[in-house]
């Protein structure tokens, strides 16, 4: 049975997404929930089922937890998730679930640490280590908890904006499984796919089938749109994002509106951002099946919309570094940006290019929301 949630207040977002004209843009930034708010604490009387209860925003909620603890504990998932919607009350429009990308590796089978970034005690070296991960993954069983936190969270969201869900574009999880954690240049998991190109097809599509599993859950624990997200894109030329990743993102979108079909289940908007893969952004939105399409800063509004035409509403794309450049940096970039979408048409979510980096100072972004609203509509 499915769980009732409250009406939702705030549809900005998802008419955006399909492409609807709205009175001005919605707004989200990604890892809005993350690094970049203090150890600060409020009461919440409005959020909170306790009028008392005490808030804390992430740095805080780190001081006695660890990253991963955060993500795996419901209670916590959900108290950071909703931080910047209370900080910044009335200015988002969506909320996107705290968790990290890399808790898809961790259901396959892969230890990942973060000290302070990522890091994988025993990467994936040959083909031969696939058979150390679990040959079937049971989502429910290994991400229940990602699952738990999403309907605690829209419950108390309370219908004031939609929650969005997401995971790792399946590229972006094999390099990081094959490397180790970040790297500069990408050397083994792009040798991977040159030395082993399908082994390496064979286990990106079988990431990828875990993504579709793990969205179709999120939708039904109640996000109400799901972002995926290809970090790595831009270190894979166009031929080999056509020839090893594109493939998998597809498999992705087409799987999930398949599975949610044949559970009678309502389709949600579906966002996919290759960072750094704007030379594919047609082929993204001709064959890639999904309602929008985010940008990185590196190209121009305009130019976007002559590619992808109005197949698909566009999601972007302030560099995040002008955040740290002073308002009239941040309100100069947002004006010049929205007046890029506004006068190219289609729908147009405002966002940054890429996530929120942790040095920001919070009324730096309050500001970027303000803009926002101001020049958008």
């Amino acid at each position: 049975m499915a769980t009732a949630f409250p009406p939702l207040k705030n549809d900005l977002l998802l008419r955006a997404a399909r492409g609807e004209k709205t009175q001005r843009a919605p707004v989200w930034v990604m890892r809005q929930a993350g690094r970049y708010l203090p150890g600060i604490v409020n009461q919440i009387p409005h959020l909170a089922s306790d009028s008392d209860a005490i808030y804390e925003e992430f740095r805080k909620v780190r001081e006695s937890h660890e990253f991963f603890e955060v993500c795996r504990t419901p209670e916590l998932a959900k108290l950071v998730t909703l931080q910047p919607i209370e900080r910044y009350t009335g200015l988002l429009d969506a909320s996107i679930i705290f968790s990290d990308i890399l808790v898809v590796p961790q259901a396959m089978g892969m230890e990942v640490q973060m000290n302070p970034g990522p890091h994988f005690p025993e990467p994936l070296v040959t083909p031969e280590d696939v058979n150390k991960l679990s040959s079937v993954v049971d989502v429910n069983k290994e991400l229940g908890y990602v699952f738990e936190a999403i309907t605690l969270t829209r419950k108390e969201l309370k219908g004031q904006v939609p929650l969005i869900g997401f995971c790792g574009a399946p590229w972006t999880l094999f390099a990081y499984m094959i490397e180790g954690g970040g790297s500069k240049g990408f050397q083994k998991a792009k040798t991977w796919l040159f030395k082993y190109p399908e082994e390496s097809k064979a286990l990106l599509l079988r990431i990828a089938d875990v993504c579709v599993d793990f969205l179709v859950g999120q939708v039904k624990a109640g996000a109400q749109l799901l972002q995926v997200f290809d970090s790595w894109a831009s270190e894979l030329s166009p031929h080999d994002f056509k020839l090893f990743s594109f493939p998998t993102l597809q498999h992705i979108a087409q799987g999930v509106r398949s599975h949610l079909a044949a559970e009678k289940l309502s389709a949600v908007p579906m966002i996919c951002f290759a960072k750094g893969a704007n030379h594919s952004l047609g082929l993204l939105a001709e064959q890639g099946g999904y309602d929008v399409l985010g940008l990185d800063w590196c190209i121009e509004p305009a130019e976007a919309r002559k590619v992808v035409g109005d197949k698909v509403a566009l999601q972007g794309n302030m560099d995040p570094t002008v955040l740290y450049g002073g308002r009239d940096a941040i309100e100069s970039a947002v004006k010049r940006m929205a007046g890029g979408f506004k006068s190219s048409g289609g729908g147009w979510i405002a966002n940054l290019g890429h996530g929120i980096t942790p040095g920001v100072e919070p009324e730096d972004l309050r500001w970027f929301l303000e803009c926002v609203h101001k020049y958008s509509a």
